[in-house]
């Protein structure tokens, strides 16, 4: 068998759309009747909690109750569905490049998997994904719990892929820190800029375009052992 491949998911595989991202909150406050720029401030703000704890629609409850709202069932439904759009949007606009190198991958006989830090309105929208079919293991921090650095994500994707970690190799722009947290389980790494240069001090090897992915691993010699 190929060595498994584990992607991450915003800025990796599709574009992480922040500025729209933006902009959805500021629509959605003006229906929850609280101030936009403040909702928009306090979803960065809560990140972390969103990744792991809250779903869409506690989220709104939450944030909207800190700044003073007290929006109805109706308005959080609403608010909710308009978060919910923006999912299924974001992971709709994978390009044909990126699928036809996952196909690539698949037919070279790479086992796919996805650990992703993500807020439920992703995970409830991944299976209506063009990319859902294409990846064996899907993880989403907000379902397990989890979110990269932390080495329990790396070794619960090995897990379900029924491999150990050394034997996977791993490729992400390298937001939250999740090249090192590859590296440190053992994973072989990749970085990829074709979205977003957010880790530009990785020293490993990186891409510009995630279609060199597929030669590169058919050449083993070209395939770098895992940063220390």
């Amino acid at each position: 068998m190929s060595r498994p491949v584990i992607f991450d998911l915003f800025h990796t595989l599709i574009h992480g759309a922040d500025e729209e991202r933006d902009r959805v909150v500021g629509e959605m406050a003006v229906m929850v009747d609280v101030a936009p720029a403040e909702l928009v401030a306090a979803y960065h703000a809560s990140w972390r909690d969103r990744l792991v704890r809250w779903d869409v629609e506690e989220t709104i409850r939450v944030l909207a109750g800190r700044l003073g709202g007290t929006p109805t069932n109706e308005q959080v439904a609403r608010a909710g569905e308009h978060r919910r759009a923006l999912g299924r949007r974001v992971l709709d606009s994978v390009s044909t490049a990126t699928l036809d190198v996952l196909d690539a991958l698949r037919r070279d006989g790479h086992p796919l998997a996805l650990i992703s830090n993500a807020t439920s309105d992703t995970s409830e929208s991944w299976s209506q994904s063009p990319l859902s079919g294409r990846f064996e293991v899907a993880i989403f921090s907000c379902d397990v719990g989890l979110a990269k650095p932390d080495p329990a994500i790396y070794h619960l994707a090995a897990e379900r892929l029924g491999v150990e970690p050394a034997e996977c190799v791993f490729v992400g722009d390298g937001a939250d820190g999740e090249l090192a947290g590859a590296a440190a389980v053992g994973m072989t790494v990749f970085r990829t800029t074709e979205h977003k240069d957010t880790d530009p001090g990785w020293g490993g090897p990186a891409f510009a375009t995630l279609g060199d992915l597929p030669a590169t691993l058919r050449a083993p010699s070209k395939v770098m052992e895992p940063a220390e």
